[in-house]
C-alpha cells in the first residue's frame, strides 16, 4: 500500500510541473488501433452472405436480390440446372417519377408469384425495424403501386399479401387495413389505435420477450383476418432521458413492464376482411397475467392458440371458432420450472393431427398430436434433443430436424420417418461445426451453410437426401484469406469437469507464439443466461475476431456454458437453474475457472478477467462480487444488476413472481453482493437502452459509492442496448475494452513463478493502471483520477472513463 501510494505523490508532482496538455489521445499502439479499426470500422473481416432467396414453385426454383450499378433486382434460379433469369429488373422497381430504384429491405411473393411486395424506407422501433413503406409489383402488367400511398412515410407495418394476392393487409398507427393492389381502395377494418392500444402489433415486452411483433394473420381463404389487440392502460411508461439532442432534455416514455407488476390486456379476434365487427374469442383466464404468444389459422374456420399462465409453467393449445369465438382446450403442457413458446406449429393428414415439441421425458423430442388432443404420440425416441424442426415431408414421410446429440456446440440436420422411429444422420460427416438449412418446400434441396469458428461460412445447394453438393453459392474466400493469420492456432473446443458429476462444454484461444512453460493471463467470456449459449462452433464475426486478436495480444481468451443454457443436452441440464438466475451459473462459472487454473498449468491464476455483454453484463458483476478470489478483473457491458428492473416475461419465467419469491430475487441480485467487489470493474452502459435500462447501472453506481468501493464507467449517451448508433460507436467501444485489459490485467507470458504482489484472495495480482513501460509520458489529469482511485479501500473513485495521453 506504501508503494502505491509514493507512485502517486509522484505522479501528482508531475502533473503540476507539466505544461498545458493537448487534446486526449488514444493509447493504444498505432498497430493496435489499426487492427481493431479494421475488425470494427471496416470491410476488411465482413462474411459474405447469401440471399434474402426465397423458394418459389414448390422448390424448383429460387429468387434472391442482387445489386449492381442499376440498382436491385430480382434474380431467378432455376434449382436444378442454375439457369438465371433476372425475374424483376431494377428499372420495374423505380417509382413513376424517380430515377431511383427501391432499396430492398425485404421482399415475399403472392402465393401464385404473380406478385411482389417489397419492403423498404425502413425504420426501428424498439429493437428491429418494422416500420417502412410497402410497394407491389404486378409481375404480368409493370404496374408498381405503393400501399396507402400519400400516408406518412414509413409508417405502415408487417405488410401482407392475401392468399389470392389481390390485397395487402398492414398496420397503420395501431390499426387494421386491407387495401385492394389494382386501384387502392382500402378498408378500415379497427378505428381505436391510439398510445395505448394498438390492434395487429404488439408491445415491448411480446416483442422482445415473445419475438412476436407481426400481430394478425389472414385466413386460408382469404375472406377474414385474426388478430391480437393490446391496451397497454395500466403499463407503467419507463422513461428513457435525452439530454443532448436539444437545448432541453425531454423524455421518450416506453410502457415496459418490470418483474411483478402490470401486464397490458391483451386478447384476440377476428374480422371480415370487407369490414364489420369483430368476433372476440372467449379466452379463460385474466387478460392481463395470462399470455397469448402464439395464434395460427388451422383450417378456414378455426384457430390453434397457445395460451400461457404468467409464470409460463403451463401451456394450454386450444381451438377457436373463428365465427363464435368459442375456445375449447385440445391439449395441456406443464412443467415444474418453465416452458418456452412453441414456435411454430406444423399440421399433417389434412389437418388431422399436429407436431409438437415437449420436454416430458427429459429430451426435447417431436411428438404427434391428433386435432382432438387425444392421441399423443413420440416420434423421436432417444436421449438426445431435437434443436428445432425444419421441413416435413409429406410425400416422402420424413421430418427434417436441427439435432446435435454428441457435441452441444455443434448443429446437423437429422431425420426421421413421419411415423416415429430411429433419427438418421443427414448432413456429411465432413461438414463439421455449425450447419443451417433452408429446406425447400418439396424437401429435395436445401440451401446448406456450415461453418466453424475458425473457418467462414460457406453456403451451397444441396440435393436432398443424399446431400449431395450441386453448388457453391458463397465460399468467402477473400474472409478466409484476411482473416487466416488471426486464427492460428485453431480454437481448442473441450469438456471440463467441475466436481459433483458436472462437466462444461467450452473453447480456448492460445496466443499463436504459445509456450506452455509459461503462464499467461486468462480472460473469460461469458453470458451464462437460458437465452443463449457462447459455446457454440460457429462463425462468430467481428466480436469472436476480437477474441483472437486479443489472445494474439498474449491472453488465454476462454468460454464455457454453465447448466442453465440453452444447449441440447436435456431438460434437467437446462432447467435446473429454475429459481437460481445469477447464484447456479457464477458458481458452475468460478469451479471451471479453477478448473482450468489446476488442469493447465500455463493459466496464471494471478490474472483473470471476465467480461460479457447483457446477460454476460450480470455475471461479470456476480463473479467479481462473489468470487473475488477467482477474478481480479471485469469488463460489464450492459448488465442488469437487480432483476427486479427487467420485464415481466423473462425475470417470472426463470423466477416467479417477485411477490412470491423475494429470497429469490434478492439472491440472484448483483447489488447485493457489492460488497464483495475487490478487483477492478468497468461498466459501460448506453443512457438510451430501452432493454436493459441505465437505471440499474446508477442503482450499482449508487451501492459501490455506499461501500466506499472504486471502480470505472463508461457511458454512451442515447445508445440503445446493442451501443452501436452513431459514427464510431462500436470502434470506440471496443477500443475502450481492449485498452482497460491491456492496462488492468496485463498481457503476455510470465515465467513459472506467476505474479509477486498480493491481489484478491491472497492471490499474486497484476500491476494496475499505474505500471506503464514508458514512465516519461505526459501525465494526464485523467490519470491522478486513476492513480487515486487505486488506492483501496481508503479512497472511493468512480471514473468516468478515462483516456490518458499517449507517449510523445
Amino acid at each position: 500500500m506504501r508503494r502505491r501510494l509514493a507512485a502517486i505523490n509522484v505522479l501528482l508532482l508531475v502533473a503540476v510541473a507539466a505544461p498545458p496538455l493537448p487534446a486526449q489521445e488514444n493509447t493504444l499502439p498505432a498497430a493496435t488501433q489499426q487492427e481493431l479499426q479494421q475488425l470494427f470500422a471496416s470491410p476488411t473481416y465482413a462474411a459474405q452472405r447469401f440471399g434474402p432467396a426465397r423458394w418459389i414453385e414448390n422448390g424448383a426454383a429460387y429468387t434472391t436480390v442482387e445489386s449492381d450499378s442499376t440498382g436491385s433486382s430480382i434474380v431467378r434460379y432455376e434449382t436444378a440446372t442454375g439457369a438465371r433469369t433476372v425475374l424483376v429488373a431494377a428499372a420495374q422497381l423505380t417509382p413513376p417519377g424517380t430515377r431511383e430504384g427501391l432499396e430492398i429491405a425485404d421482399y415475399a411473393w403472392s402465393s401464385d408469384a404473380r406478385r411482389l411486395l417489397v419492403f423498404t424506407n425502413t425504420a426501428r422501433v424498439w429493437r428491429d425495424e418494422t416500420r417502412g413503406d410497402y410497394w407491389v409489383l404486378d409481375l404480368a402488367s409493370g404496374a408498381l403501386r405503393q400501399l396507402a400511398k400519400g400516408a406518412p412515410p414509413a409508417t405502415l407495418m408487417f405488410a401482407k399479401c392475401s392468399p389470392d394476392g389481390t390485397r395487402g393487409a398492414y398496420v397503420q398507427q395501431g390499426d387494421l387495413y386491407v387495401e385492394n393492389v389494382a386501384d387502392g381502395a382500402r378498408v378500415r377494418l379497427t378505428s381505436n389505435g391510439s398510445k395505448t392500444l394498438v390492434n395487429g402489433t404488439t408491445d415491448w415486452v411480446y416483442e422482445e420477450e415473445f419475438n412476436l411483433r407481426d400481430a394478425f394473420r389472414w385466413s386460408p381463404d382469404g375472406t377474414r383476418i385474426a388478430y391480437w389487440q393490446f391496451d397497454m392502460t395500466g403499463v407503467r411508461d419507463f422513461l428513457l432521458i435525452n439530454d443532448t439532442d436539444s437545448l432541453y432534455s425531454f423524455t421518450i416514455p416506453v410502457q415496459y413492464p418490470k418483474a411483478g407488476t402490470t401486464n397490458s390486456a391483451v386478447k384476440a379476434g377476428v374480422v371480415n376482411a370487407t369490414g364489420g365487427e369483430t368476433v372476440w374469442l372467449q379466452l379463460p383466464g385474466d387478460p392481463r397475467d395470462d399470455y397469448l404468444p402464439r395464434m395460427e389459422w388451422a383450417g378456414p374456420s378455426e384457430l390453434l392458440l397457445q395460451r400461457m399462465n404468467r409464470i409460463q409453467n403451463t401451456n394450454r393449445v386450444m381451438l377457436a371458432d373463428a365465427g363464435t369465438g368459442a375456445v375449447r382446450d385440445v391439449f395441456v403442457e406443464r412443467d415444474s420450472a418453465w416452458l418456452d413458446v412453441v414456435e411454430e406449429i406444423t399440421w399433417l393428414d389434412d389437418g388431422k393431427r399436429f407436431l409438437w415439441p415437449s420436454e416430458r421425458d427429459g429430451w426435447q423430442h417431436i411428438y404427434s398430436v391428433s386435432r382432438d388432443g387425444r392421441e399423443v404420440k413420440l416420434l423421436t425416441p432417444g436421449e438426445y434433443d431435437v434443436i428445432r424442426v425444419l421441413r416435413v415431408d409429406p410425400k416422402g414421410s420424413w421430418i427434417y430436424f436441427d439435432a446435435s446429440p454428441e457435441n452441444a456446440a455443434q448443429h446437423y440436420l437429422y431425420r426421421v420417418p413421419l411415423k416415429g422411429g430411429a433419427a438418421q444422420r443427414v448432413t456429411p460427416a465432413a461438414d463439421v461445426g455449425s450447419n443451417s438449412y433452408d429446406i425447400s418446400p418439396d424437401a429435395r434441396w436445401a440451401l446448406h451453410t456450415v461453418s466453424r469458428m475458425d473457418a467462414p461460412p460457406r453456403t451451397a445447394l444441396v440435393r436432398l437426401p443424399g446431400h449431395q453438393p450441386v453448388r457453391t453459392l458463397v465460399a468467402n474466400a477473400p474472409l478466409r484469406a484476411a482473416a487466416a493469420s488471426l486464427l492460428e492456432p485453431p480454437t481448442e473446443f473441450f469438456r471440463i469437469d467441475i466436481g459433483n458429476g458436472v462437466a462444461l462444454d467450452g473453447w480456448l484461444m492460445k496466443p499463436r507464439d504459445f509456450d506452455p512453460s509459461k503462464r499467461y493471463p486468462l480472460l473469460m467470456y461469458v453470458y451464462t443466461e437460458p437465452a443463449s449459449q457462447t459455446v457454440v462452433d460457429r462463425w462468430g464475426g467481428a466480436r469472436m475476431l476480437w477474441h483472437r486478436f486479443l489472445a494474439g495480444q498474449g491472453y488465454i481468451v476462454a468460454s464455457v456454458d454453465n447448466r442453465g443454457t440453452p444447449g441440447p443436452r436435456g431438460r434437467a441440464w437446462r432447467k435446473v437453474v429454475y429459481q437460481q438466475i445469477g447464484t447456479l451459473a457464477s458458481r458452475d462459472q468460478a469451479d471451471a475457472v479453477r478448473a482450468l487454473v489446476r488442469t493447465r498449468p500455463y493459466i496464471d491464476a494471478s490474472r483473470v478477467g471476465v467480461w460479457g455483454w447483457s446477460g454476460g453484463g450480470t455475471a461479470t458483476l456476480n463473479a467479481l462480487f462473489r468470487y473475488p478470489d477467482v477474478y481480479h478483473v471485469g469488463m460489464s457491458v450492459a448488465p442488469v444488476p437487480d432483476e427486479h428492473l427487467y420485464d415481466t416475461v423473462y425475470q417470472e419465467r426463470y423466477m416467479g413472481l417477485p411477490q412470491q419469491h423475494p429470497e429469490v430475487y434478492q439472491q440472484s441480485s448483483a447489488i447485493s453482493h457489492a460488497a464483495g467487489l475487490e478487483g477492478d470493474l468497468l461498466v459501460v452502459h448506453g443512457t438510451g437502452d430501452d432493454n436493459v435500462h441505465y437505471q440499474g447501472t446508477e442503482r450499482l453506481i449508487n451501492r459501490l459509492v455506499e461501500l466506499g468501493k472504486p471502480f470505472d464507467v463508461m457511458v454512451y449517451p442515447n445508445r440503445t442496448h446493442a451501443i452501436s448508433e452513431g459514427r464510431g460507436t462500436t470502434l470506440h467501444l471496443y477500443s475502450l475494452l481492449t485498452r482497460y485489459l491491456l492496462d488492468h490485467l496485463p498481457a503476455g507470458a510470465r515465467g513459472a513463478g506467476g505474479g509477486n504482489r498480493s491481489g484478491p484472495g491472497g492471490q499474486p495480482a497484476p500491476p494496475g493502471p499505474l505500471a506503464y513501460e514508458n514512465s516519461s509520458r505526459t501525465i494526464h489529469t485523467a490519470m491522478i483520477i486513476a492513480a487515486m482511485s487505486a488506492v483501496r479501500p481508503a479512497a472511493t473513485a468512480c471514473r468516468v472513463f478515462l483516456m490518458p495521453m499517449a507517449p510523445k
